[in-house]
């Protein structure tokens, strides 16, 4: 049985919104659909403010312009995470410094934050990996200590939530991703989070390439004109009608992926208790989405010869980041190499099994008795 690692989900009127967007005519951004779009992230984030763009990397973007960050600026962000966490960032010209992970989430380790701090830093980066909240209290105390801004990185986190509050809300800015691998989707989208409403007017004129069209399109005046940063981060208005689908679908999705979730973690705790393998850790103050499901080894030779054993049997289980301090751009960017073994370690030893909102109770016996047999060799 062929198990592939994801499959696109669709809610059934994704067809039918574009068709729609095609016959209004209206195809660039700023349409009905992106209006009815940000009503319902509003309404299922309680956020101040929910901004389309055209990716999470383009939200994580304007979120460092909103920052203010400059050259010799620092920001602390996790070393386990997707590039974009920091490219937005040193783009501005700021330099990482990189955090190591806690072992139970894979999340950053918010206990080593305070030891980063320097008069340079301008802003701390938690990333809610595999839709799992950092630990969102103790980050707010630092950075409110340091005065510094605090960004979710958000994109695994949409319909998850830290002790009551959804991910990407906590913060003063948080972003999130609609892409193709993710939970709910449009291909390529994302969104930005305002949640200090002292950003919002500047995040409407960032994402209006810098001009305050919004300010005309509303009345406030009678021609608009340049006048911050910015670039073209709305997305079209078939971007949008395919992600109104998907929205009204959202609990459903995110439900039946959990329900995939908890069957993995129930047929895999004996060889959790055997000693065999290490499950995730969701916090009790967390309500997580699912959106990953991994299992930790005990060493990168073990997680190399069972991806290759699953391979054999037609199941794709993949690893994921390499530790971004360890690569070629960190040198780059002249940031000292300093150890950071929970990160270096687990990065190696884990593998993330196939899981979408689709996926059947028949493919995942396959990919546990799969996993079953490659320990009883």
């Amino acid at each position: 049985m062929k198990v592939n690692f994801n499959k696109i989900p669709l809610a059934g009127r994704e067809v039918e919104y574009i068709k729609e967007a095609i016959a209004s005519g209206h195809l660039q951004g700023d349409g009905e659909f992106l209006k009815k779009c940000e009503a319902a992230l509003r309404a299922a984030t309680k956020a101040k403010a929910a901004l389309l763009t055209t990716s999470c990397t383009s939200a994580l973007d304007m979120a460092a312009l909103l920052c203010d960050i400059k050259s010799g600026d620092e920001v602390i962000v996790p070393t386990f995470t997707f590039v974009s966490s920091v490219n937005a960032f040193v783009l501005r010209g700021a330099k990482p410094v990189f955090c190591d992970i806690r072992p139970d989430t894979l999340n950053i380790d918010e206990s080593q934050i305070p030891q980063l701090l320097t008069k340079r830093t301008k802003a701390v980066v938690p990333v809610h990996y595999a839709g799992v909240g950092c630990e969102m209290d103790t980050i707010m105390e630092t950075a409110k200590s340091a005065g510094i801004r605090v960004v979710e990185d958000a994109a695994q986190g949409f319909c998850a939530y830290y002790k009551g509050r959804h991910l990407g809300t906590i913060g003063d800015l948080g972003a999130l991703s609609f892409h193709s691998t993710k939970n709910v989707i449009a291909g390529e989208c994302g969104a930005l989070l305002c949640n200090d409403e002292s950003l919002i007017d500047r995040a409407c004129f960032i994402r209006e390439k810098g001009t305050n069209r919004i300010q005309f399109v509303e009345g406030k005046i009678d021609k608009y004109t340049w006048i911050d940063y910015g670039s073209s981060y709305i997305p079209s208005e078939l971007i949008t009608a395919f992600l109104a689908a998907q929205l009204e679908a959202a609990q459903k999705l995110t439900d039946e992926r959990v329900a995939a979730w908890n069957y993995y973690r129930e047929r895999l705790l004996p060889l959790e208790r055997a000693g065999k393998i290490s499950l995730a850790h969701v916090p009790a103050e967390c309500k997580h989405n699912a959106h990953i499901f991994f299992i930790l080894t005990e060493s990168p030779e073990t997680a190399k010869s069972l991806a290759a054993f699953l391979k054999s049997r037609e199941i794709s289980a993949l690893s994921h980041y390499a530790p971004l301090h360890t690569c070629p751009m960190a040198k780059k960017l002249g940031c000292e190499y300093k150890p950071l073994p929970v990160a270096e370690k687990l990065s190696q030893t884990m593998l993330r099994l196939p899981i979408y909102s689709a996926i059947t109770p028949d493919e995942q016996d396959w990919v546990v008795d799969s996993i079953e047999a490659f320990f009883a060799k």
